[in-house]
């Protein structure tokens, strides 16, 4: 099992990366505000389904280049440093785009579609699959018992933090919109403190060492 301190760091992790506007926010806030809540719970059971799948498929994957390549941690480190400071640039790059800005003209989708875009979002969503390979080696130790249980562990985690924090943002999306829209400076506030996390996390990666 891993210590609780680590995995309290990865949270943090999980968090800002759920937080970070991307396909699958993005979907989510779009069809809450179009079609309602429902069509909005509907496509976070699609999201996390596509979750689930990133999980086994990495957890798996994971196992065998960990303990076939050891160097793989630091290739691994590296590329997640790289990205994290990516999604940092993103966050703040000149005429970003308000996420609660939608298309409400948008045709309305039935429940399987709705599913069925869910899961693919997610599921060809590079920014988890990158996630998972650069971010679950930094907490897997061998010392912590099997390399399999520990990645499906943090999979677990990331899996209750993103469906938490999508299902709020799904029950207040509309609401969110208009505050949003009503008071512009805290879009730039909220722009630059994820900017700032994500930045943080990437130095801490950059610097972190294999045990």
């Amino acid at each position: 099992m891993i210590p609780f301190h680590e995995l309290l760091f990865f949270i943090l992790a999980a968090l800002v990366l759920v937080m970070s506007p991307g396909p699958n926010m993005i979907y989510l806030i779009s069809k809450s505000i179009t079609q309602g809540k429902k069509s909005g719970f509907i496509s976070l059971a699609g999201v996390v389904c596509g979750f689930l799948f990133h999980i086994v498929m990495v957890s798996f994957g994971l196992t065998a280049v960990l303990l076939a390549v050891p160097f793989a941690y630091g290739i691994l480190k590296t590329i997640g440093t790289v990205y994290l400071l990516y999604l940092a640039y993103q966050a703040i790059k000149p005429k970003s785009k308000n996420i609660f800005e939608v298309d409400k003209s948008s045709p309305h989708d039935g429940p399987k579609k709705l599913f069925t875009v869910g899961f693919l979002t997610n599921v060809l969503n590079p920014k988890v699959a990158v996630f998972y390979l650069s971010f679950f080696p930094q907490f897997i130790k061998p010392q912590y018992g099997s390399v399999l249980t520990q990645s499906l562990e943090l999979g677990v985690v990331q899996v209750l933090v993103s469906f938490s924090v999508n299902f709020i943002i799904v029950l207040t999306a509309a609401k969110v919109a208009v505050f949003f829209s009503n008071n512009p400076v805290w879009i730039k506030v909220q722009k630059w403190f994820m900017a700032s996390v994500l930045t943080y996390l990437a130095i801490k990666m950059a610097f972190s060492k294999a045990k």
